[in-house]
């Protein structure tokens, strides 16, 4: 209860002083959707990033330098998820860590017939349960400055984040509201990633990234994407998975895309 109290007020006080003007020009200069966004959107993203910001560690990887231009632009994109999501700042992410470019790590991946893969690889990001969100500063920042075939490392990182809020690692389901959500979520869900391996087993042509073929959880991520980046072409070509994503987000981004208007 206390730290609850304590917490609320340390961020009110980060919210009662002036947005830096350096920052506002960042979010111009750098953040794409920052300027698709309603004006009370973008005061909420504002608000949002600047918690974001001040409740993380930052820290640069292979001699990379955390600026005040990285940290606004991660934080910025990242705050776009959470626009329809009340009280929500990623808690459970402790540090952020960027490396300049993409990082070799080792680890273990799983392919959609269940062949276990080890080895070493080349990274743009990585998202750990209770742990850290890893991203290259040259993915982040081209994702951010440009509306992208449906790829956005930062929305995918931090999608794996909200997925595992619920108490587990990732496995393509974040909390939702309702049992009656659950059940229509692991539907839709179930049928759209079907359709996504089937696809791409075919060789067919996927508005979705076929990473999301990987697993539920990378579903899950890429779809999130696309909901952001090409939230007009889902919707017409994957209207269930735009619904429940719109539902889950509490956002329609198609709608931003049209000025208001929904197209069919």
């Amino acid at each position: 209860m206390f730290f609850q109290w304590f917490r609320q007020k340390r961020r009110s006080q980060i919210l009662e002083q002036p947005f830096p003007r350096e920052w506002l020009d960042v979010l111009q200069q750098n953040v794409y959707h920052y300027s698709r966004v309603t004006p009370e959107e973008q005061a909420a993203m504002r608000d949002s990033l600047r918690i974001i910001i001040a409740e993380k560690n930052w820290e640069g990887c292979n001699g990379f330098t955390v600026t005040d231009e990285v940290k606004v632009t991660i934080a910025a994109e990242a705050s776009l998820l959470l626009l329809g999501l009340e009280d929500q700042y990623f808690d459970m992410v402790q540090s952020i860590l960027v490396y300049p470019a993409a990082y070799r790590a080792h680890g273990h991946s799983v392919t959609p017939g269940g062949v276990v893969l080890e080895g070493d690889s080349d990274r743009g990001g990585e998202a750990w349960y209770r742990g850290p969100v890893i991203l290259s500063w040259d993915y982040v920042l081209t994702g951010a400055r440009h509306r992208t075939h449906g790829d956005n490392l930062v929305l995918h990182e931090f999608a794996h984040q909200l997925d595992m809020q619920n108490g587990r690692s990732a496995d393509g389901i974040p909390p939702l509201e309702s049992a009656q959500q659950y059940r229509h979520w692991q539907e839709v869900l179930t049928d759209e990633y079907e359709r996504l391996v089937h696809d791409c087993e075919e060789g067919h042509p996927t508005l979705l990234n076929d990473y999301g073929a990987t697993n539920m959880a990378e579903f899950f991520a890429v779809a999130t994407e696309t909901f952001f980046e090409l939230p007009g072409k889902m919707a017409r070509r994957h209207p269930r998975l735009y619904e429940i994503l719109r539902g889950y987000y509490h956002q329609d981004p198609a709608l931003r895309e049209t000025g208001g208007r929904r197209d069919r």
